[in-house]
């Protein structure tokens, strides 16, 4: 299979999983307004074009494919590539040099490390997140509320601290007074979703946005406490792109009405 294949087979996937993550509305409206507008615009403003390679916090995965669907349907040349992964992970990989035109952390710690070694000037908070607990669906294990993380018999699923997820699961349960006794530590938010959707976990806590996305396959619980702790999603546009023209219109894109639309519909926090 082609380089170009893969790509083309990738934004098909996409379009396919916007209608049922982020409903027909929101994302057919931006479709259409992209094909709307019309081809002299983009010759006249110098039309964008190459391959755009975001790395983004894995929480965001969903709701970013959508908007690389939108943002290419504006700028047909351009083909936006999304990889995600923990925030940690990939602020490492952008300081050991690897190919990246746009960073967006699911907190402002894994952005200050790009900006302290020079790699990143303005990182506007796009977004922002809360925890909520997630369990399988039907909840056979009857958890509640935090304090059943600290329940032995239970087998619970945690973010590592030392990921955004996780430093805001430390703090949450600390606000709490809850001690958990996890049974794994992972490297990011869909990791914890993953062991509770397969039945491998019991409970997990996870972002709100990530229970939405999950639909019927699993069943989240507000916590009451997760609001006074907040994760603020930090985007830049990184020095060292090499398609910075069109990475500067990504985080515009992002930062824009139609970007923060998507945002709020997959259950974001406005910034």
């Amino acid at each position: 299979m082609t380089g170009a294949t893969r790509v083309a087979r990738a934004r098909k996937a996409a379009r396919a999983r916007l209608a049922p993550a982020l409903g027909l509305g929101a994302v057919g409206a931006l479709l259409l307004a992209g094909c709307a507008a019309p081809a002299e615009a983009d010759a006249d403003e110098g039309a964008l074009g190459g391959t755009l390679t975001v790395l983004a916090a894995a929480s965001l995965t969903e709701v970013f494919d959508a908007a690389a669907v939108a943002f290419e349907a504006e700028h047909p040349g351009v083909d936006v590539i999304v990889s995600v992964g923990g925030s940690g992970a990939l602020a490492e990989q952008i300081l050991a040099g690897a190919p990246a035109d746009v960073f967006a952390a699911a907190n402002e710690s894994a952005m200050a490390r790009v900006v302290e070694a020079g790699l990143a000037d303005e990182t506007p908070v796009f977004a922002t997140n809360t925890l909520e607990l997630v369990v399988p669906v039907g909840n056979p294990a009857e958890v509640h509320d935090l304090s059943d993380l600290g329940r032995s018999e239970l087998a619970i699923a945690l973010c590592d601290e030392t990921v955004p997820c996780g430093a805001a699961t430390v703090e949450l349960l600390s606000l709490a007074n809850v001690t958990a006794t996890p049974d794994t530590l992972e490297s990011d938010v869909k990791a914890v979703l993953t062991k509770v959707l397969l039945g491998e976990a019991d409970a997990g806590l996870v972002y709100r946005t990530d229970v939405q996305a999950a639909g019927s396959a699993a069943e989240g619980i507000e916590v009451p406490e997760a609001a006074a702790v907040v994760n603020r999603y930090p985007i830049a546009a990184l020095a060292e792109a090499s398609n910075s023209e069109a990475a500067a219109a990504f985080v515009a894109f992002v930062l824009s009405e139609a970007g923060q639309a998507l945002l709020e519909e997959a259950g974001f926090g406005a910034s």
